[in-house]
């Protein structure tokens, strides 16, 4: 597995619907609809060195989500703030922290699909942890037979809950060896991995696929940002499989385990054909960003 445990983790402390409290207390109730209906969404964040980082687009896309859903009792987002500054503070958490945000439509007054049964206002949750990326240096992809869900299904601009589509294909991987799994789209091009997207890097441009299907993560948009700033050439494309094994780079975006290199895809090896490196220096810029960037706790 990419995750280990942490012992650091054993007594943490989490917010849940207004109240701190110990990890082993930290339940929902079986009425909530996150567990009715996986019905919730939900964003990852990082700290780093006090500062949480890319804050106001995390948020922006939680509020975006839930007004799609259209939760009702929303909580303001600085009551949303103030949370994540309570859960940091309380667990004296300043860096190398992953924070899982959720929000719930909230408790039913009795077991049912019909959002007009949720009359007690959204549940939010802040699940803080000392988590460091969890991939390694280099990871492998193996492309999945489960295809990424189309916007005429459910659209992947929504961060819901509702996980089966990823999970499904990182059993794919799994059963593979392989460390995640590449989702295509309905045609057979490159939509992102299970849990991240996905870029390539051939003859110096960077390109990474449409967000027609995939998640437009906020790492993903930060690096595209990133590489325009310096003059790196990026474009978002349509891009199939072949590019992919023979790109000079590949590699993944997200906040859980932030930029990290592919060496395989599918059995291919992934060669570098350059003598530079492009995605080191994408690299670095990043490491950067994260260094002078970001909300810091005291200023939630």
């Amino acid at each position: 597995m990419l995750q280990k445990s942490d012992p650091r983790n054993d007594t943490i402390k989490i917010y849940i619907d207004g109240q701190i409290v110990p990890r082993e207390n930290a339940k929902v109730s079986v009425f909530d609809s996150v567990v009715q209906g996986g019905d919730a969404v939900w964003e990852g964040l990082r700290v780093y060195n006090g500062r949480v980082f890319g804050l106001q687009e995390h948020l922006d896309r939680l509020f975006d989500s839930a007004h799609i859903m259209r939760f009702t009792g929303i909580p303001a987002r600085e009551n949303v703030r103030a949370a994540i500054r309570k859960t940091l503070e309380t667990n004296d958490m300043h860096d190398g922290v992953h924070i899982r945000l959720t929000l719930t439509r909230g408790k039913k007054i009795t077991s049912g699909m019909d959002p007009r049964l949720n009359q007690a206002g959204c549940c939010l949750i802040v699940l803080a942890e000392h988590k460091p990326p969890v991939y390694p240096e280099s990871i492998s992809l193996r492309t999945s037979s489960i295809r990424r869900n189309s916007p005429m299904s459910v659209d992947s601009k929504i961060h819901h809950n509702n996980l089966i589509n990823n999970i499904l294909a990182k059993i794919e991987a799994n059963d593979a060896g392989a460390d995640a799994g590449l989702m295509l789209d309905k045609d057979g091009f490159v939509s992102e991995a299970n849990g991240v997207n996905v870029f390539v890097i051939r003859r110096g441009e960077v390109r990474t696929p449409y967000a027609d299907y995939c998640l437009p993560g906020i790492t993903r948009a930060k690096v595209l940002a990133l590489c325009a700033e310096h003059n790196i050439p990026c474009r978002e494309a349509r891009i199939s499989v072949s590019e992919f094994y023979v790109a000079d780079e590949v590699f993944t975006t997200g906040t859980m385990g932030e930029l990290t290199r592919v060496h395989a895809v599918d059995g291919r090896d992934i060669i570098n054909k350059h003598e530079i490196s492009v995605l080191d220096s994408v690299k670095t810029i990043f490491r950067e960003a994260t260094e002078r960037e970001g909300v810091r706790i005291e200023d939630l």
